[in-house]
């Protein structure tokens, strides 16, 4: 019998497994992303205080309207770039990415790649 029953049980154990070694610090904070079947969502984590600095999802009022019309792939990169502007007026140059125990691929690497393109270091 197969020890994780479902695939969201399978990724919730591969998170804890990389969560064992990615931790965010007050210089280098986390860039977690969360990917559901309708939305992407990226946080800024400082995991020293355990408090959230940054986010940006595809359901926030501000890039709600700009998210009309695009592909999945395409909204992921616009999220990506949104938050590294937000990291940037922050004062956030440099990140930590965790991947939330999803492949980096597709949507993922997509919204790595638009923070990287925004300027955010990992």
């Amino acid at each position: 019998m197969a020890k994780n029953k479902t695939r969201s049980i399978a990724r919730e154990r591969r998170h804890i497994r990389v969560r064992k070694t990615v931790f965010g610090t007050t210089s280098r904070p986390r860039l977690n992303v969360f990917k559901s079947l309708s939305g992407i969502y990226a946080q800024i984590i400082d995991d020293m205080e355990g408090n959230t600095l940054i986010s940006a999802s595809t359901i926030d009022k501000d890039l709600r309207e700009k998210m009309k019309g695009m592909k999945k792939t395409e909204q992921a990169k616009a999220i990506g770039q949104a938050v590294a502007e937000r990291a940037k007026s922050k004062g956030i140059s440099s990140v930590v990415f965790d991947r939330g125990g999803f492949r980096y691929v597709g949507r993922v690497k997509a919204l790595a790649e638009g923070a990287r393109e925004g300027g955010l270091q990992f």
